[in-house]
Formats: structure tokens, C-alpha cells, sequence
């Protein structure tokens, strides 16, 4: 079944602040172009936060590394700036994303420096052209535009995304409003690897001794080890009360993961928003460390009862929504205090 989906406007979300983020004094953020790389730097606070980052030899542009308020890092450092004894598996998961595994047949999700070269005409490329906006204050805002594009660089999706930071002594939020604009007639089809992604820290994954085995839509296999090293203690738990592994795959309006990471309790939860298609979104949340909401692979989440592939004519648009929390401190964010950041997200 082939969903289509009229214009959805830019600038329709966005931003009530959550009330457990003003329940602390809000600290100010600064928004830093570099001149001399394709950089972004945010600091909250007077600390690093996050770099946005999209040079050339990046498939995609990305949010690394992110850090709690703490200073904490609480995203893999692997491939960019690797961490003795973490995982070397997946290199395209790098630390926050946005791509999808199936768009007019290209693989944007898996495109990395590990593909070969007789294959990457079967992978997409994102690539930024523009920074529309870099401003600090009580909110950090960064614009930017970028397009989707096949390897001989013909356009398939504008995209449109505007980035909102904030944070206070124990919480970061990012707010993420991306709208990607139809160049030719596009088909999101149902599939497994999307769309909004971030790749946890060693700490943060669930412990496992055994190794893990996944296929990509192309077939390609990756073995994700095992490991004994008593690092790994996160879990998962959804809006919906489902926890560890059995988050992946099901529904629910937020999900959260947690665990220690030295003396504090950290957590990081995703957030998805009413007016996002197919919402509450699919949680694509795997133990091995690999987070992320994926409204649009409703048929594996399913194992094949419904399907949902998007349709977009060309000059035609579709808006996704979501806030990421990061906290940090003697414990993490309650469900009830979730519920009450999703709610006002919501509005």
C-alpha cells in the first residue's frame, strides 16, 4: 500500500520548552561556525555539547559526539574517534543521524567508508550545501540545507532541518524538525533501518556475552560480538511499559535508555511527535547499542501483517518531528516526568 501525503509546512513545529527543563535555571547556549571546516560547534553552559558535522567524506551529516551535562560522552566514539574496547561494528552509526535504508531503491541508512567501490552506486549520499542559520542565546538555533542524492549527485530529496538546544545543569534537550521536499517522484519503501538514528556508548548498550547477527536489505551481514567486559549495564523502557529487548520493534510515544556511566545515572530518551507519520513511531532499539525511531519499517516491525511504504510526487513534502533528553545525575527521568515532556513536546 502506497501512502501519499500532502505539504506539510516547515515552520509549523516547534517549541514549548519541557517543564522539567525549566524546573532548573536554563543556561545559555552558543552556536559556533567554524571558518575553517564544515563544523558547527554547541556549547551549553560554557561546556561542549555536540558538533555538527558534514565534511565531504561523511555519507551523511551528523551530531557528534553528544555529551551529558556532566561532560559525559554518551555516544560510541567508533569510526571517528575510536575508544579502546568498544565496538567496531556498523561504521555508519555515528553518533546522532537522520536516513532511511530504502529510498528509490538506494541504501542511505549503511553508506560508509566500508562499502566497496563496485557497490556504492547502490547507496544514497547526503549532502549539505548550506547553513541556513548558526545563533546562540537561551536556545541555540542551527538551520541547514541538504540534498539527497544518488552517487552522481542528482537530487531526489531536499532536505530542511532546524535544530533547537537547550539544557540546565542536569539535562541537554535537542528539538528536530527535518522536512525533506520531493526534486523527482520518491518511495520510501517499508524497511528496517531508519530513520532518526544514534549510536550509544559502550556503557549505555545491554549486556550480552553472546554475538548477534543482522542482514541489511541488501543482504549484507554484520556481526555484532559479544562481550564479557562488564562494561555494558543500559536498558531500555517505552512509553508503553516495554523494556530490554523487547522495545525493539513495538510502539510507544517515547523511548527511554539508561544506565551508569562512572557515579551518575544517565539516561537518554527519544521523543516522537503527534503529527509524525504512523505516530506512535516503531522503535528500532537494539541492545548492542543502536537507537533509533523508525515510523516507516512497519512491515518488518510487524513480521509482514501491515506495510507502509510513503509516496511523495515530486514538489510534495512530509515533516518529522522529535526531541532528544539527555540527564544526568543521582537518578534518570521518570515515566510520569516522560509523559509530561512528551506532553508538551505535543503541543
Amino acid at each position: 500500500m502506497i501512502t501519499r501525503l500532502t505539504k506539510l509546512g516547515f515552520a509549523m513545529a516547534i517549541v514549548t520548552l519541557p517543564i522539567a527543563a525549566t524546573a532548573q535555571k536554563s543556561e545559555p547556549v552558543k552556536v559556533a561556525k567554524s571558518a575553517t571546516e564544515n563544523k558547527v560547534d554547541i556549547s551549553i553552559g560554557g561546556k561542549p555539547f555536540t558538533s555538527f558535522l558534514y565534511p565531504g567524506s561523511l555519507e551523511k551529516p551528523v551530531l557528534f559526539p553528544l555529551r551529558a551535562a556532566s561532560g559525559t560522552v554518551v555516544t560510541r566514539g567508533f569510526p571517528l574517534t575510536p575508544n579502546p574496547g568498544e565496538p567496531t561494528d556498523h561504521p555508519h552509526h555515528i553518533g546522532i543521524w537522520f536516513n532511511f535504508e530504502n529510498l528509490n531503491g538506494l541504501d542511505f541508512w549503511n553508506n560508509s567508508y566500508a562499502i566497496p567501490a563496485n557497490k556504492k552506486s547502490q547507496y544514497g549520499w547526503i549532502r549539505t550545501d548550506k547553513i541556513i542559520e548558526a545563533t546562540g542565546g537561551k536556545t541555540g538555533i542551527l538551520a541547514y540545507h541538504a540534498n539527497w542524492t544518488n552517487q552522481q549527485k542528482d537530487v531526489i530529496l531536499e532536505e530542511t532541518t532546524r535544530f533547537e538546544f537547550s539544557g540546565d545543569k542536569n539535562q541537554r534537550i535537542i528539538d528536530r524538525v527535518t522536512t525533506l521536499k520531493a526534486n523527482v517522484d520518491a518511495v520510501f519503501k517499508d524497511a528496517k533501518d531508519g530513520l532518526l538514528g544514534l549510536r550509544l556508548a559502550h556503557e549505555l548498550q545491554m549486556p550480552t556475552i553472546e554475538d548477534q547477527q543482522f542482514t541489511d536489505d541488501k543482504g549484507n551481514v554484520t556481526i555484532v560480538k559479544g562481550g564479557t567486559d562488564h562494561i555494558a549495564n543500559g536498558n531500555y523502557i517505552t512509553s508503553a511499559g516495554k523494556t530490554g529487548n523487547d522495545a525493539w520493534s513495538s510502539r510507544g510515544v517515547w523511548c527511554k535508555v539508561y544506565g551508569k556511566m562512572g557515579t551518575d545515572s544517565v539516561s537518554i530518551a527519544i521523543i516522537d511527535h503527534p503529527k509524525n507519520p504512523t505516530y506512535p513511531t516503531f522503535w528500532h532499539a537494539r541492545g548492542y547499542g543502536l537507537f533509533a525511531a523508525n515510523p516507516l519499517g512497519e512491515k518488518v516491525f510487524t513480521n509482514g501483517k501491515s506495510e507502509r511504504n510513503l509516496s511523495l510526487k515530486k514538489g510534495e513534502s512530509v515533516t518529522f518531528r522529535y526531541r532528544i533528553v539527555i540527564s544526568n545525575g543521582e537518578r534518570t527521568m521518570s515515566s510520569a516526568e516522560l509523559n509530561e515532556i512528551a506532553e508538551g513536546f505535543g503541543r
